[in-house]
């Protein structure tokens, strides 16, 4: 089986966007280390694993209760205590790296030098690089030197998270599970950071192409695999995104893959 890198954002990760394809990789017996950009616990945004919260773009419950129990559960046990640091972390020890969302994945994750070194350590190793919802920021900013620094997604097809569902209210960061020493942060945000799908159709190109469908539910969810990237929307594809993942790790050509 496969070693999988997992990263994840110490400022919010979305529970299912965590969970889904944790669980998933784990299931199918693939070898899985966490890494995080402070060395802690990635903890979920409360509002990710509260059942009742209604989202207020989309206007329907986006967190099934099963969902959030099972992050609750997560989060209470050992699992995640012990993620290693992006900087500790080198591609030659994985055979995949797999990038998890969430509103903190803007703080933390899309312009971090450390991620962007190990998305590259892999695209040259043509190892597989996933990533879901706001974490696809991480390879928008990753720029290749070795072509012409264009980001490692220009020619490809890649998700976006769609404007349409942008947030244009503030965005606070509370965790669930907060402690003294893992608190994530007090920075309340004017809407979304940035506006993924607009950065994500200039790093692709005129050849590229971004699948961004306000559309997408969790009967039709959106999940884009371009050569060895794997790329989901957002929450509702959470699921979708990780078995596809599963399947790409599964395919005969991954056994050769040198460590």
């Amino acid at each position: 089986m496969a070693k999988i890198l997992i990263g994840a954002t110490n400022y919010g990760v979305w529970a299912e966007e965590l969970q889904a394809p944790w669980d998933a990789l784990r299931k199918a017996g693939h070898d899985v280390t966490l890494a995080t950009q402070q060395g802690k616990k990635p903890l979920p945004l409360a509002v990710s694993v509260d059942p009742d919260f209604v989202d207020p773009v989309q206007n329907y419950n986006v967190n099934p209760k099963e969902v959030c129990d099972r992050v609750k559960e997560l989060v209470a046990g050992d699992d995640w205590n012990e993620p290693i640091k992006f900087h500790d972390a080198s591609m030659q020890d994985f055979d995949a790296i797999v990038l998890t969302g969430g509103l903190g994945a803007m703080l933390d994750l899309g312009n971090n030098p450390q991620v962007h070194r190990l998305l590259l350590e892999a695209v040259y190793a043509e190892k597989v690089v996933g990533a879901i919802c706001y974490s696809v920021a991480a390879l928008l900013f990753t720029r290749d030197p070795k072509n012409d620094y264009r980001s490692i997604v220009h020619d490809k097809t890649i998700t976006a998270h769609p404007r349409a569902w942008d947030f244009m209210l503030d965005c606070s960061y509370d965790l669930y599970a907060a402690s003294s020493d893992n608190r994530g942060t007090d920075v309340i945000t004017p809407g979304f950071l940035f506006p993924l799908q607009d950065l994500a159709i200039d790093a692709v190109g005129p050849r590229g192409r971004v699948s961004a469908d306000p559309g997408t539910n969790r009967d039709r969810p959106d999940v884009q695999e371009d050569g060895q990237l794997v790329t989901g929307c957002s929450v509702e594809s959470s699921i979708a995104y990780g078995e596809r993942l599963v399947q790409k790790l599964g395919k005969p050509a991954m056994a050769a893959v040198q460590r």
